[in-house]
């Protein structure tokens, strides 16, 4: 059990399968583009450093039924990297143009800085490729089911590595769910 403050996060929101959707990579690109122009600028002009931290998503479908490995067609998503408080919208903005001049990717429209506040949540680690999250997710679940509490809010994750250089079975995936007190479903004594 986790209590999640509020935290800035620069954010893309698409659709569709993220291993097959043109929209994922290219908010991927966008937001890491931004990212680091962010870093190197703040560096530069405000003399404070920091490092670009891993991406996370959240993931959801409209119909809950829906949200399925088998249907990955059908779940939402928003990409996301927390920013540090040095981070404002303006800069973002002045970013987010320059960026548009220089490499015009499509995603960068869609990018925004925002707020996320989850609050009460349960999370857990995965150790291993995203596909076998599965057996993680239902553990968690399980975990605040037991605890009296309900799922509420969307399925996040961070992913702690790059699976472009770490092994499958070996990869860290932060699997965090908001949660809230479930609804007492005895009646109420007058």
């Amino acid at each position: 059990m986790v209590r999640v403050p509020k935290f800035n996060f620069l954010m893309i929101d698409g659709a569709g399968d993220p291993n097959t959707s043109q929209a994922f990579q290219e908010a991927m690109q966008a937001l890491y583009t931004v990212a680091y122009t962010l870093k190197f600028m703040i560096k530069k002009e405000k003399k404070v450093g920091y490092p670009v931290m891993p991406l996370e998503g959240l993931w959801w479908a409209d119909d809950i039924a829906a949200f399925s490995m088998e249907n990955k067609s059908a779940w939402k998503w928003t990409l996301m990297i927390l920013q540090p408080k040095v981070v404002t919208k303006a800069l973002v903005k002045k970013v987010v143009k320059q960026a548009m001049e220089k490499k015009g990717l499509v995603a960068l429209e869609k990018l925004r800085l925002d707020v996320l506040h989850e609050g009460l949540s349960v999370q857990m680690m995965h150790i291993g490729p995203y596909s076998a999250e599965g057996p993680t997710i239902e553990k968690l679940h399980g975990f605040a089911r037991e605890h009296g509490y309900e799922l509420h809010g969307k399925h996040h994750e961070i992913y702690m590595s790059d699976p472009r250089k770490v092994k499958p079975e070996k990869m860290k995936t932060v699997i965090r769910q908001p949660v809230q007190k479930a609804s007492s479903t005895q009646p109420s004594e007058k």
